[in-house]
């Protein structure tokens, strides 16, 4: 078996063993126990002026490949989200395409898709409360007429305009009276985006949280589950507790889910257990994390932490400070294993982290068993080291 070389924060080349290919096996029946969406990225032409500020120019047949992929392992796709860059990156008219797109392929293939729904497309940094709603239902709108359901991503112009916990009441009563179907709110947390400190009116966590509680239970007919994405398991678990009946939590933390999905007892007070999932780590994870959730659906809780609990320190590393550029790792991880035909992101995104990061990431991701053509992804890492120098 061929081996792996490592670069050091110090310069310096090691030696580890190459795992054999993982034998991960696609599921023939949906996933039952846990209802899981990956979170995609997307992947622009390589020859593309793929730098700061440029429109996104998206290479379709490698983008939609992708969710073609976690289709196949009965993972939905979170598509249009931050990991799709976003707020760094993906401007109005790509979204837009890639939201179209993307439903066409989840009615190919049979998938569940939710998109985010924003305010993004706002030329100006600030904007009214009427502004932020008419925003919001204009992409609402477009992504109910693609056949998507919807999340309700944080707005940085709201975060900007709100000065109080009941402007976010009025805002989300507002635009939640204008979806034809039930949405998934998100709680997108300062780690990973810091213009959304104090989001829901306080930055004093479970005030914020009693905000959202009272969003939800004023629109209950109207809202799916709610997303969150502080990593922060308690305060998930707090939430969760709290839920009215039949809205689910999304886990989006990426250090916590082995834990999340896997509670199996409620917090007091509550009758809920587990989380559900809507994670980027998930998108880099895809076969681990389908064989996870069908051992959960046989009941085999062993087996669930056999294949998930590996992840955990690939994932942390992926989403270890400054948090918000985990997108690079996941495009990183996708390139390694075939995905696309360049380490390339969109608005030079892919040069975020540091070759010494990239190599952990493969060190981590070997351990973790989710290299799925293990001496490709070495041989694609050790000619990316030795384009930058370094004798691999």
């Amino acid at each position: 078996m061929t081996g792996l070389r490592l670069l050091g924060p110090d310069g310096r080349l090691t030696a580890t063993e190459l795992r054999p290919a993982p034998s991960w096996r696609r599921p023939t029946s949906p996933l039952r126990s846990r209802v899981v969406y990956a979170a995609a990225h997307v992947v622009p032409l390589a020859w593309a002026d793929n730098t700061p500020g440029v429109p996104a120019r998206i290479d379709w047949d490698a983008t939609l490949d992708f969710r073609r992929f976690l289709f196949s392992w009965g993972l939905g796709v979170a598509d249009a989200m931050d990991t799709a860059q976003r707020n760094m990156g993906l401007d109005t008219p790509a979204t837009r395409e890639l939201i179209a797109r993307s439903a066409e392929v989840a009615r190919e293939e049979g998938g569940s898709l939710v998109v985010g729904v924003n305010t993004d497309h706002l030329e100006a940094p600030s904007a009214s409360l009427s502004q932020i709603v008419d925003a919001y239902v204009w992409q609402l709108e477009f992504a109910e007429e693609q056949g998507a359901d919807a999340v309700l991503m944080a707005s940085r112009h709201l975060a900007r305009t709100a000065t109080s916990a009941d402007d976010y009441r009025l805002v989300y009563r507002e635009v939640l009276s204008r979806a034809s179907r039930p949405v998934v709110l998100h709680w997108l947390g300062e780690a990973f985006d810091q213009e959304l400190a104090g989001y829901f009116g306080s930055t004093r966590g479970e005030d914020a949280a009693t905000t959202l509680l009272d969003i939800i239970a004023e629109n209950v007919d109207r809202v799916a589950g709610v997303k969150m994405s502080l990593l922060d398991a308690e305060a998930e678990r707090w939430v969760r507790a709290r839920l009215p009946e039949g809205v689910r939590m999304f886990t989006g933390d990426d250090f916590h889910y082995v834990d999340l999905l896997d509670d199996t007892e409620p917090t007091p007070g509550s009758t809920r257990t587990h989380s559900d999932a809507l994670l980027g780590a998930f998108a880099a994870v895809a076969p681990a994390a389908s064989a996870a959730i069908r051992a959960l659906d046989a009941g085999d809780h062993a087996s669930y932490r056999a294949a998930l609990d590996p992840t955990t320190p690939l994932s942390r590393h992926l989403f270890a400070t400054p948090t918000h550029f985990y997108k690079t790792g996941v495009a990183f991880l996708s390139w390694l294993n075939g995905h696309q035909p360049a380490f390339q992101m969109v608005g030079g995104l892919h040069s975020a982290r540091s070759l010494p990061h990239l190599s952990r990431i493969v060190e981590l991701a070997n351990t973790a068993n989710v290299l799925e053509d293990p001496e490709r992804a070495a041989s694609r890492w050790h000619a990316l080291l030795r384009v930058n120098g370094v004798d691999a």
